[in-house]
């Protein structure tokens, strides 16, 4: 190093615009999103966006809101300029844009121009070059009021950042994806974008659920469920899809707070725990939720892209997302994914006869933990009572019911009609007025038993077991404050606990699913999740892996015959049993097949 002096000296503005730049502009699609958000606040009903090379080249976005006026638009392309800003209060944020940085971000290190009017006025432009820029100057507009926003040669000024720059269709992607965000949240705003030329999208001003299908497709539509909750001041509005109409990425997994499409690893953690019984590993659901909270209860200020928010009270809003979602998918009743009829239609006619479709099935939306048949012999154990002698078929092992059953002719009325035929001693062949239902009965009554279980705990029915000798685990003030602050809810899952000592518990009961259980590890997990999330995720996890395994081992097996009357036993149970219509993994229980499907296979429409 130099013993030469070196000197503090202010950066050039130039320099100071460039430098921030490199954080709120990261790569093409940041310029879209800020200009595009402009465009929102200021009330714009029509937005167009035009690309070239990816963004690289050109950035085309023009608009129908307010516009803005001579001394307005000089000031919009400096730093910390702002109209978003009113009371300069940070805690009362009601726009997209407030920092006052991205116009001035993206005139430092492209050639930008902008022109815009306010309505029985003048129209002006104003042009900016790396940096440098004049007095705005009469132009001339076709539009009685609005703005348009042209960005040329995005980073001309920073060539070290275009090397960063990913493939132009890459960079093309990041575009599209963060239009259909902003526009998936702003139904009543038309949106067109035109990439090199060509028209890529042109969504009209529609209702919520049409502007969500219009951008994730009908399928979806034809699979959602409402979320609808309201808890102290917040409120909870969406969409999520059955369990079986699920992804092996989280990309359709879009959550927006006071409208800003957010990020949140509290949230995603959220919705995990809320599809914890539905979903297997690596698999996730698909779902557009809107969170509206008090600005003064999120600070939204937390990173310069405002991916990121942090809630005055997370524990609230993710307790109203965990109980929403799980009342949206109660009220789905045996419902299974609409798509699980297509795709079997596909794997029929993709596969020749003989050959298997295990691989192709593993590629679609689906859980890819199947059960694999096995020759074991049958559990003891029958069907769990899931519901009162009203509607109840009591499975017996001698494979009679004891209650009378419906006559055939009307099992046809039934949603999973009536049972024809086993096939392979492993799936239910049933027919409805209108087509045929094929049942995996293992998978079937695994559900059921899995739901008999949960039954338990919710009737404060679960088993228990005294401890000979009191199990003794420490834990340090904050972590044993948390569980002694659950304490209700461990008794509910057949705890005993007390305080022993300064730092210490004693365990003098717990349930008799978790007999062979670490309970000193359990306990220090649970606290540590109550440390990170809030939540006593590890308790549930314990729970719901025994609840699965039990489940698993004392269903109806692959292989083992049953009667007409078990197998219409087995499809009434599904009919009155909450999400009966997947597995404990996500996969379907069972495929339905219209009549109209079953002659397309044979050419006879």
């Amino acid at each position: 190093m130099s013993n030469e002096t070196r000197h503090i000296r202010i950066l050039p503005q130039t320099l100071i615009n460039r430098i921030a730049a490199g954080e709120v502009l990261e790569r093409p699609a940041s310029a879209v999103k800020e200009i595009v958000e402009n465009a929102l606040d200021a009330g714009a009903h029509n937005i167009s966006v035009k690309l070239e090379a990816g963004g690289k080249n050109l950035i085309s976005i023009s608009d129908d809101g307010s516009g803005m006026e001579k001394t307005d638009l000089e000031l919009s392309v400096q730093r910390h300029a702002t109209s978003k800003l009113p009371d300069e209060d940070l805690l009362n944020i009601n726009s997209f844009g407030f920092r006052g940085e991205a116009l001035a971000s993206i005139g430092s290190v492209a050639k930008l121009t902008i022109s815009s009017k306010i309505e029985n006025s003048d129209a002006w432009k104003i042009c900016v070059d790396g940096g440098d820029f004049g007095e705005a100057e009469p132009a001339s507009i076709a539009f009685e009021h609005g703005t348009k926003v042209e960005v040329r040669d995005l980073f001309f000024a920073t060539p070290a950042r275009l090397k960063f720059m990913k493939a132009e269709n890459t960079e093309k992607n990041q575009c599209v994806d963060v239009i259909k965000k902003i526009a998936m949240a702003n139904p009543q705003v038309s949106f067109k974008l035109e990439i090199d030329g060509k028209p890529k999208l042109d969504l009209m001003s529609s209702n919520q659920l049409g502007r969500i299908s219009e951008i994730i497709g009908k399928n979806f539509q034809e699979n959602a469920l409402e979320v609808k909750a309201e808890r102290e001041g917040a409120s909870l509005y969406g969409y999520c899809a059955v369990p079986t109409y699920n992804r092996g990425t989280g990309e359709e997994q879009y959550i927006y707070v006071n409208g800003r499409p957010i990020k949140d690893k509290v949230l995603l953690g959220a919705i995990k725990a809320a599809y914890k019984d539905f979903l297997g590993g690596g698999r996730f659901p698909v779902l557009v939720l809107f969170i509206n909270i008090p600005s003064c209860d999120v600070d939204v200020n937390v990173h310069p892209a405002k991916s990121e928010v942090r809630f005055r009270d997370s524990r609230a809003v993710t307790g109203m997302l965990v109980s929403a979602i799980r009342a949206a998918i109660n009220s789905a009743g045996h419902q299974a994914s609409t798509t699980v009829a297509d795709f079997a239609l596909h794997a029929i006619q993709r596969n020749p006869a003989g050959s298997s479709s295990r691989n192709s099935y593993s590629q679609n939306s689906y859980s890819q933990n199947y059960y694999q048949p096995s020759s074991a012999a049958p559990p003891s154990t029958g069907f769990l009572p899931l519901k009162q002698p009203e509607t109840e078929y009591d499975f017996q092992e001698t494979g009679q019911a004891q209650q009378e059953v419906a006559p055939e002719e009307k099992f046809l009325e039934f949603p999973l009609g009536e049972a024809k035929a086993q096939l392979h001693n492993t799936y239910i062949i049933a027919e409805k007025e209108d087509g045929i239902i094929i049942v995996d009965q293992h998978a079937a009554h695994e559900r059921l038993v899995y739901e008999g279980y949960k039954a338990q705990i919710d009737a404060d029915k679960i088993a228990r077991q005294p401890l000979l000798v009191p199990e003794i685990v420490a834990l340090d003030e904050k972590r044993l404050e948390m569980i002694l602050g659950m304490q209700e809810k461990f008794n509910r899952f057949g705890f005993e606990i007390e305080q022993f000592g300064v730092n210490e518990i004693k365990i003098s009961q717990v349930p008799s699913l978790l007999l062979n259980v670490s309970l000193k590890q359990l306990f220090n997990d649970i606290a540590d999740d109550l440390l990170e999330h809030g939540t006593d995720i590890s308790l549930q996890e314990a729970f719901e892996h025994i609840l699965e395994t039990s489940a698993c081992h004392n269903s109806i097996r692959a292989g083992r015959k049953l009667s007409r009357d078990e197998m219409n036993q087995l499809l009434r149970q599904m009919e009155s049993t909450p999400h009966s219509g997947q597995c404990n993994h996500g996969r379907p229980t069972y495929v339905e097949l219209k009549r109209a499907d079953i002659e397309k296979l044979f050419g006879r429409r």
